[in-house]
């Protein structure tokens, strides 16, 4: 391993190791113990390069505090217009452009499917763009992250037990925002955009419901199976919005299927995608960046699942394949640009302690899509 490496995974292990969250908890008798600092010892040879990697290393660890503390809060506070005022702080604190749309003018854009989603909520919803410009007129890399800050499931609502863990239902759009406070700290070479629709998703009497038909911002029509596969229809708007950019790429992340889980465990990114060398290059940078990522088929044959009787598409397709089901919707809304979408569902938390983490949010994404955009800016 290169000093350059050697300074960058210290720092970011560190960092990652001695996490801990006591931010909504009284004084207690055992006081707080934070890690002040972290010295790296290396031979003055070598001091240059590993100065670098532990800016680096320091960068991606301030994306994944922010990306972590963001996921743990509660439903209550992290509301979708307390993650519109952090996209706002954070592009106001390293001089990114931002654009924050509210009901009245997803409404005007013609949003159909994430106001579908929002209807049942009080909170209103909100989407999210930022704007990273490094790169001059290159094309940019478009990350999109599903902000549902609180999923019950809707009409079709989920079982009790352990439903406040839906809370993280926002962990792509986390992963989004602290992978643009690692882009203000390092400021590559590169133009990046950043997409996230926020909404709640709960059921009311104001609640989408099944059978129900919405059009989408590409204007595709979409029938409503499941209001717990509300994930994709945020999404579907999100990347139909995309294609004003001209992309180079698009990455979504997002914790869409509890099938990913049953396919992949807690270890690995469920992957998808329209474009080869784009899933190689993702899962190359997951290998390097310790967030490994695994290929599942967009099959032709697929596309019956969510085949539709009466709308063109429709939001889900039952127990079988879950996980590509809900590629596979989502690639309907992909238009002109590589596209590829990281199941994150597995990831994004943990019920348990590890030798390298303790127990809650992950901050899945951060470290691929940083890895991801510093080897693009590099190329």
């Amino acid at each position: 391993m290169k000093p350059k490496d050697w300074g960058q995974v210290a720092v970011e292990g560190a960092a990652h190791g001695a996490w801990i969250f006591a931010d909504m908890k009284q004084a207690t008798e055992e006081p707080r113990v934070d890690v002040e600092a972290v010295d790296v010892v290396v031979d003055p040879k070598e001091a240059k390069e590993a100065e670098a990697g532990r800016r680096t290393g320091e960068a991606i660890a301030a994306g994944a505090r922010y990306t972590r503390r963001l996921q743990m809060l509660p439903g209550n506070i992290c509301t979708p217009s307390y993650l519109a005022d952090q996209a706002a702080a954070v592009a106001k604190k390293h001089g990114f452009g931002v654009t924050v749309l509210d009901l009245a003018a997803i409404k005007k854009e013609g949003m159909g499917a994430l106001l579908a989603v929002a209807q049942g909520s009080v909170q209103e919803p909100r989407f999210i763009a930022l704007e990273y410009k490094g790169g001059g007129d290159a094309a940019p890399v478009v990350l999109v992250g599903k902000g549902v800050t609180f999923d019950s499931g809707g009409i079709s609502i989920k079982p009790a037990q352990n439903m406040e863990d839906m809370k993280f239902d926002m962990s792509g759009a986390a992963a989004v925002l602290g992978t643009f406070e690692t882009l203000g700290m390092l400021k590559p070479r590169i133009n990046v955009i950043g997409l996230i629709p926020s909404t709640e998703n709960l059921p009311s009497g104001t609640a989408i419901k099944p059978g129900d038909v919405v059009k989408s911002h590409l204007g595709k029509t979409i029938e409503i199976v499941n209001t717990d596969a509300e994930g994709r229809l945020i999404l579907c708007d999100a990347l139909s919005w995309a294609r004003r950019y001209k992309p180079a790429a698009v990455l979504d992340a997002a914790t869409l299927t509890g099938a990913v889980s049953i396919a992949l465990g807690k270890e690995a990114i469920g992957l998808m995608g329209t474009d080869e060398a784009l899933m190689t290059e993702i899962r190359d940078a997951g290998d390097r960046a310790g967030e490994r990522c695994w290929p599942l088929p967009l099959w032709e044959e697929y596309r019956e699942l969510v085949k539709s009787d009466i709308a063109d598409v429709r939001n889900s397709g039952g127990r079988g394949a879950g996980t590509i089901a809900g590629g596979w919707f989502l690639r309907e809304f992909v238009e002109g640009f590589p596209w590829a979408h990281l199941d994150i569902a597995g990831t994004a938390y943990t019920d348990s302690e590890g030798p390298h983490q303790v127990k809650g949010p992950t901050a899945i994404g951060v470290r691929l899509f940083t890895e991801f955009l510093l080897r693009r800016a590099a190329a």
